[in-house]
């Protein structure tokens, strides 16, 4: 019998077996697809800013704590691993082509708020600091604490680190059901039979509420499509990430850069349209006008899980003291991961978490 059951085997479910197989648990995961292939693939890796000293609001503390570990994971997933994720800090621009200056002037004050450092450009210098940009774009601040990540390849990292750790690895194996014993889920099921462990943590993503279903739980996760776009080039005209909105640029070293990303409620729908990836396209030119001339590589689509308020799942889910949940993370997977598994991993040793979990009580979008 194993120490811990991880249903869901996306940035979440590594993240946590690796995190558990640290302190010496024995850990499967189960996935009903391929590891590390869904949302968490689909993503551009960005890493925003935020101190912990400073952030008041759960999702900010939850943001800045999962900060401060990226440089110390990386480091050791590379070693274990021998795999580079591509952690770097880049630094960012925000930038807004509105003329309406109320908007722009909140957006600043938030970031400030989160701590982060915030320099401000002048209006009449931006061609100066930011040749690259469009004259279109009326105002413009500077994060140079901004970081990202490449996602494919932190996943490949994780996954080989978890191999490596003895974590039993299981695609292609969905879950479809649960052993219980009163208060406990004892084991899970799967087409190769009950699969027992002590403790059980759901981390599916947007299909956390299929698989809960299974215990008579409902649960409130719903997905976001969101599709991306990538270019190259040989030169790339900026090395910095772009945020326009809820849009962004995410250039790499190798010359790609992603483009990102639209937000769609078309169920699990992945595919790409002409609508989805034009607009991008478009979103891209208006910003930097040298991407014009940039080559198109590929387009695809992930499912964002979404909670009912945004915040993820975190905790003991409904009646069952040994079961767990990390789910709905909506568009800040990739960045909360290491976070995420740190207070799963406390929650599973009887420790205090590093962050209170009320606001990311299960019962707010979960019922038996």
């Amino acid at each position: 019998m194993m120490d811990v059951n991880i249903v869901g085997g996306g940035v979440m479910g590594l993240s946590i077996a690796y995190e558990l197989a640290n302190h010496g648990f024995s850990v499967s995961i189960y996935d009903r697809r391929e590891l590390g292939k869904e949302a968490s693939w689909a993503g551009a890796g960005m890493l925003p800013p935020a101190d912990i000293k400073a952030a008041k609001t759960p999702r900010l503390q939850l943001r800045a704590a999962s900060k401060m570990m990226w440089s110390d994971w990386s480091s050791c997933l590379k070693e274990e691993s021998g795999i580079d994720n591509g952690f770097m800090n880049c630094g960012g621009f925000h930038v807004t082509f509105d003329d309406e200056m109320v908007e722009w002037r909140e957006t600043v004050s938030e970031w400030r708020h989160s701590g982060a450092q915030v320099e401000e450009i002048e209006p009449g210098s931006l061609q100066d600091t930011a040749p690259f940009l469009s004259s279109q774009v009326q105002a413009a601040f500077y994060l140079p604490e901004m970081s990202q990540v490449r996602n494919p390849r932190h996943l490949k990292a994780l996954l080989m680190a978890c191999a490596n750790k003895g974590v039993q690895l299981n695609p292609g194996t969905p879950v479809i059901g649960f052993e219980t014993d009163g208060s406990k889920v004892t084991g899970i099921r799967t087409t190769t039979g009950i699969q027992r462990a002590g403790r059980t943590v759901i981390a599916g993503g947007a299909w956390s509420p299929e698989v809960l279903h299974g215990l008579g739980i409902d649960c409130k996760v719903d997905p976001v499509q969101g599709q991306i776009v990538l270019l190259s080039m040989d030169r790339l005209p900026f090395r910095q990430i772009i945020e326009c909105g809820s849009r962004y640029l995410v250039p790499r070293s190798d010359g790609k850069i992603l483009i990102g990303s639209t937000e769609s409620d078309v169920g699990f729908n992945k595919e790409n349209t002409v609508e989805g990836v034009g607009g991008l396209i478009q979103f891209a030119e208006s910003i930097v006008p040298r991407l014009k001339s940039a080559t198109f590589e590929r387009a695809w689509a992930g499912l964002r899980p979404k909670s009912i308020d945004g915040l993820p799942y975190l905790g003991r889910v409904g009646e069952y003291e040994n079961l767990l949940i990390a789910a709905g993370h909506y568009r800040d997977g990739l960045q909360l991961s290491p976070i995420t598994a740190r207070i799963i991993r406390q929650l599973i040793c009887d420790e205090s978490p590093d962050l209170p979990l009320e606001p990311f009580a299960c019962s707010r979008g979960i019922s038996a």
